[in-house]
């Protein structure tokens, strides 16, 4: 799909618009965010990605349609996993509930501009070396067998400490908190307060976490501009789902399996599609399928669809109510 450097400007334009908009909101009325408005906040950034959904298929047709609907489901549903880490840093440092909405909002566009970098270059990447596909496919295969055994744990890379002590000898950082701001004075010198260290932190963690969803919408799609907007609304709305289902993470004791399911399936497909490119449509006397959008798209709803139900009902705070 070729997109005329106008309709970049103005997509990166109204992502920015967005974001500035929801800092300057933020900054404005720090409060605590309650469930309720959440919820309507995660109404809005869905809404909006829906709005995208519809332009795009109306201008571009349905299959690019389907392979932002795609993609945008399977990042959201990968970046739950950095909620764990949100709720990890966010304890760690007794960040104020006051704050923590302008924290994330930072964070996560720090991950967006670094997540930009990252999709350019796999995307020139997979246009020049179509075996790469393999790789990408291995990885993902990789990392699915690792989130499916026991005792697999992504917050483990943060227990330590090694990126938070990293960015301290870099950055002279105060003690305390000074409100929302990111600078403040002690003893007459000017250092950064817990908030920077805070945000970078988290988009760390988006980044790392990058590593193993970017991959997986390449399975999905090969469009630079799907990836990017997919990746841009999946995190816009990934702050806000965080105030929505935080208490709930404790009960989602099946979403790694979900999440193991689906990198394990986007990987067999990209290996498949690989194969397909070299022209190796049978391995003997097996014909290799070819897995569409629709089929990705049911694949990993059914997916999800499974793994939370499933969840929520053998929860143990459903276990108890029985």
């Amino acid at each position: 799909m070729n997109v005329p450097l106008w309709v970049w400007l103005a997509t990166v334009l109204g992502i920015l618009t967005v974001i500035a908009a929801d800092l300057i909101w933020a900054s404005r009325r720090p409060h605590a965010v309650g469930i309720r408005e959440a919820a309507l906040w995660v109404l809005v950034y869905v809404g909006l990605a829906g709005v995208f959904f519809v332009g795009l298929a109306l201008a571009a047709g349905p299959g690019p349609g389907g392979e932002f609907v795609a993609g945008y489901i399977t990042e959201y549903t990968l970046s739950i996993d950095n909620l764990f880490v949100f709720v990890l840093l966010l304890s760690r440092f007794a960040v104020p509930p006051v704050n923590q909405h302008k924290v994330l909002l930072i964070g996560i566009a720090i991950s967006l501009v670094l997540r930009a970098v990252f999709i350019a270059l796999g995307t020139a990447v997979v246009s020049t070396f179509e075996w790469v596909f393999f790789g990408f496919g291995a990885l993902l295969i990789y990392t699915a067998v690792k989130l499916a055994l026991p005792g697999d744990d992504h917050e483990s890379d943060f227990h330590d400490g090694r990126i938070v002590r990293a960015i301290r000898r870099i950055v002279p950082t105060s003690e305390a908190y000074d409100g929302s701001r990111l600078l403040t004075t002690v003893d007459g010198r000017r250092v950064f307060t817990p908030m920077v260290i805070v945000v970078t932190a988290i988009g760390a963690a988006n980044v790392i976490f990058a590593l193993d969803s970017i991959p997986a919408i390449f399975g999905l799609t090969q469009s630079g501009y799907i990836i990017f907007t997919a990746n841009a609304f999946a995190l816009m709305g990934l702050r806000q789902l965080y105030f929505l289902i935080g208490g709930l993470l404790d009960r989602l004791r099946y979403l790694n399996y979900g999440l193991a399911v689906i990198l394990g399936f986007i990987g067999v497909k990209l290996i498949l599609e690989a194969m397909e490119a070299e022209g190796l449509s049978d391995l003997g006397p097996l014909h290799l399928p070819h897995i569409g959008i629709a089929a990705s798209l049911a694949f990993i709803a059914v997916t999800l669809a499974v793994t939370s139900v499933a969840s929520l009902t053998h929860s143990p705070r459903a276990a108890e109510s029985d």
